[in-house]
Order: C-alpha cells, then structure tokens, then sequence
C-alpha cells in the first residue's frame, strides 16, 4: 500500500523545519530529505528514521523496523508526530549525523551535449 500525499505533507508540517523538509516519491513512497540528506521514509503511512547513534540515544525506547522488505532496521517514528518539537529535534540530530551525499556524476549523454 502506498503513502499518502497528504499524510507526508502533514508529516513535514510536523517537524516545522519549513523549507528545510523535502520529499521525493520513490516506488510509491517517500524520502524526507533534511538538508539535501535522505533523514527518514515515509512507508505505507509509517515513518522510520535512518539508523544512526545520536538518533538512538535521543529515541532509545523507539522500537525498530524496516520501512521496506530486506531493509535493515530504522526507528520507527510514528509516535513523534504527537510531539512536533521531539519530531524536530530527531529529524536535526539524524541529519546532522549523516554525511552528505556524494555529487552525481553527469550521464554520458548529458556529457556529450
């Protein structure tokens, strides 16, 4: 089943992180970009935030999950939606931990022109 626009719109809005917040729809469901960094999915109206240290020691009772099969364990966020300012606070500490995404090299055919 896939995500609803309207359930990831309401998800951004959450986090009050205004332009900072983007998605990109992916097979049906979403990424949350913080930042230009991919912080979360949001799958089959579930959100899970990538796996990372400071994000589990911030949300240490979340339990885990895959937002996808053969998807290794994310927190599941669901709960945080209630608390807008803990929504916030996971998604900045997530992307903060993350690298940044590694530039795209042109395509071949977009080289040649």
């Amino acid at each position: 089943m896939a995500s609803d626009a309207s359930f990831v719109q309401y998800v951004c809005d959450q986090a009050g992180l205004g332009a900072r917040v983007t998605t990109k729809r992916m097979f049906g469901e979403y990424a949350l970009y913080v930042d230009g960094k991919v912080s979360a999915f949001v799958c089959d109206n579930r959100v899970f935030l990538k796996p990372t240290a400071e994000g589990r020691a911030l949300l240490p009772d979340l339990p885990g999950g895959a937002p996808y099969p053969q998807a290794k364990a994310h927190i599941q966020a669901d709960l945080l939606l209630d608390d807008p300012p803990l929504w916030r606070r996971a998604l900045l500490v997530t992307a903060d931990a993350l690298p940044l995404p590694k530039p795209k090299k042109p395509r071949a055919a977009a080289a040649k022109r």
